[in-house]
């Protein structure tokens, strides 16, 4: 019989709904009931394209007796990561601060009142490389709790205290020689051999790419533009990018690309596109352009929505089997493309006997450009077709405000630089699902949807400063001011409901609003992760919007969010890319271009306007008259359209000829 989640949007809250655990969804009524009845909460949190979870979920949460345990001494209750971020990011602190380590699934035990005692991440239903089987975790909780309530107490209410301190983060501001102080510790941080941040497992560093292509433009450093080349490059051509069908998936298990954790989320495709298009802009490689298309293609195709949004993410598993879909045998290569072409594309494709991956399949990799790209292209084509008669992955569905809204950053940007229409057209109708769907009568946003159905979830911070800045980027390519006024209602809803209060002695903004749901503690995560923080978002947006409309405000709200980040960005600044790629625009101006006029004439200067890399600089093209700040006073040039290079509202005099544009 189906339990409470029957009644859940999210996805992975629907793949629990048949478990026999009675599982609630996160809120008062759940914790309500623990209190009535005097047992703490069972907080499992994970996302349906995550493969332990579901490892998990079919060892402990289908079993029967272990269901019986669990309703019997706990309210058991599954949120899934992604619908709601805070809730993970609170209790994610507390993990790794009472075990050293975080991930999900994330196993928390929880009092009546959401005060973390007991916290560890997936465990087996038997002991198991030094883990204890989960039964014996949920007896010994108990134990706990029924014999030893003044141990309970008092551990809950040290972590609550640990995560109620708030992390202060602030320093000076990021000027010249701090950003080429956080090149320098990258560079110390740097995989030479193989491209990258650290050993295994390696994570894509899009973040930290954005802003050594910053700082290799406004400095001329070679180095940065190296790492920054180098490691697209790696990965581009390893086994974490799919060579069929496009898309990286989320990391790679080793530090030479080669096996990746298959799963493809939305973030990572849409922040790569970006970072490949500034990489091609910089440099004309071809592999990057190449990239560029293919996953622009990849996010069209495989997780656009009926409803013109993006979905979360495809599974990494297919049928219960990590990367099945995926993964070749030469004698597999052979079946499809006949013996000789079959050895040829096991070779350029590194599909050995013994395989890279298990039970002797490979992942494909593309190590070097083919010999014969007409061979590949068939190659390629006939493969592709026939990967699409295997089971495909499962995919998460959800609309998630913050990554739709990168990734209409990235489709807008990329459509006019490579006149793909298709790409613009797909950024407009996602960014007006966020602008209809996505936000409420009051003009706050929400966090999710689904079927064009939006949950009642609260946009947090990472969705106002993502939103914001896609919305800056459709007005840039559409001119229509409705644009600018949805971006600047954002973040003046930032402004007046996330920002630390001045007498907290900090600066920059909390992760939630001021009237959301409370928890045991108000999240400010500052280090970006898989995708941008919350601060580092807004920092972004900020900029951009100081650049359209010269309003102090949102300059300061760029220069606020950057500063509470400063030492972060400084001491660890693998974990802050988004913050220093914010802090070289603020360094550098932004450049504020306005392109003035239509047709062919006008989309020409759009397009090398946007080919500078001058970094952060903000490109809006319209007709005359276009009623945003930027275009007041600008006309046409003797009847030509004309872009307009300024710099703090201060501009050059205007050109008509894409060739005399400069950064």
């Amino acid at each position: 019989m189906a339990n409470l989640l029957s009644r859940a949007t999210s996805p992975y809250l629907l793949q629990h709904a048949e478990n026999p655990v009675d599982w609630h969804e996160w809120g008062d009524e759940a914790l309500a009931l623990a209190a009535e009845r005097d047992v703490p909460v069972l907080l499992s949190v994970g996302y349906a394209a995550c493969h332990w979870c579901h490892v998990m979920a079919h060892e402990s949460f289908e079993d029967e007796a272990t269901a019986a345990y669990l309703n019997e001494h706990f309210v058991p209750v599954k949120v899934d990561r992604e619908e709601r971020p805070d809730v993970d990011a609170v209790y994610m602190r507390a993990t790794t601060a009472m075990t050293g380590q975080g991930g999900w699934p994330m196993t928390v035990v929880l009092t009546p009142a959401g005060d973390p005692f007991f916290a560890g991440t997936y465990f087996p239903p038997e002991p198991r490389h030094g883990m204890p089987a989960f039964r014996q975790v949920l007896e010994a909780v108990v134990d706990v709790w029924e014999e030893r309530r003044g141990d309970v107490d008092r551990i809950s209410a040290q972590v609550v205290s640990h995560l109620g301190a708030l992390e202060a983060g602030d320093g000076p501001a990021l000027d010249a020689d701090a950003l080429d102080q956080a090149v320098r510790g990258l560079a110390g941080q740097y995989d030479a051999a193989r491209g990258g941040f650290g050993g295994a497992p390696k994570f894509p560093p899009s973040m930290c790419l954005e802003f050594l292509l910053r700082a290799a433009a406004r400095t001329g450093s070679a180095d940065a533009l190296a790492m920054a080349e180098h490691t697209c490059d790696a990965m581009a051509r390893g086994g974490m990018y799919d060579q069929l069908g496009g898309g990286f998936a989320r990391y790679s298990v080793d530090a030479g690309w080669v096996v990746p954790h298959f799963e493809k989320m939305l973030y990572d495709n849409a922040l790569l596109l970006r970072a490949y298009l500034h990489l091609w802009r910089q440099t004309g490689s071809p592999l990057a352009l190449r990239v560029v298309r293919e996953t622009a293609d990849f996010l069209l195709t495989d997780l656009a929505t009926a409803e013109g949004g993006f979905a979360s993410a495809l599974d990494a598993d297919t049928e219960g089997v990590e990367g099945a879909t995926y993964v070749w045998t030469p004698e597999q290569l052979v079946e499809v493309l006949g013996d000789e072409d079959g050895a040829w594309a096991a070779r350029l494709l590194s599909v050995t006997t013994g395989g890279t991956f298990e039970d002797g399949a490979s992942t494909l990799q593309l190590r070097e450009d083919p010999d014969d790209p007409a061979r590949w292209a068939s190659v390629r084509e006939r493969l592709v077709t026939a990967r699409a008669t295997r089971p495909a992955p499962a995919r998460d569905d959800k609309v998630v405000a913050a990554w739709n809204g990168l990734a209409v950053t990235a489709l807008a940007e990329a459509g006019v630089l490579l006149e793909e229409p298709d790409y613009c057209d797909a950024a407009v109708v996602a960014a007006t699902l966020l602008a209809t769907v996505h936000t409420d009568a009051a003009d706050r946003l929400l966090r999710t949807s689904r079927d064009g159905v939006p949950s009642t979830n609260a946009g947090v911070l990472d969705d106002y400063g993502c939103v914001a800045e896609a919305y800056l980027a459709v007005l840039g390519i559409t001119g229509d001011a409705v644009w600018l006024e949805r971006a600047t209602g954002l973040l003046d809803t930032v402004l007046d409901h996330f920002r630390v209060p001045g007498d907290a002695g900090v600066t920059g903004f909390y992760d939630t609003a001021d009237d959301a749901q409370r928890l045991v503690v108000r999240p400010r995560d500052l280090a970006d992760n898989a995708a941008p923080s919350g601060t580092s978002s807004a920092a972004a947006a900020f900029v951009a919007a100081a650049a359209v409309t010269g309003e102090d405000r949102y300059r300061s709200g760029a220069e606020d969010a950057v500063r509470s980040a400063s030492a972060l960005a400084t001491g660890s600044p693998r974990f802050a890319g988004w913050t220093l790629a914010a802090a070289e625009a603020l360094l550098a101006g932004p450049l504020e271009i306005a392109v003035v006029g239509e047709g062919e004439a006008a989309a020409r200067l759009h397009r090398a306007a946007l080919s500078l890399p001058s970094p952060g600089a903000v490109v809006v093209a319209g007709p005359v008259g276009t009623p945003v700040p930027l275009f007041a006073y600008k006309d046409l040039v003797d009847g030509t359209p004309a872009a307009y290079v300024c710099q703090g509202f201060a501009c050059e005099r205007p050109v008509t000829d894409p060739s005399q544009l400069r950064g």
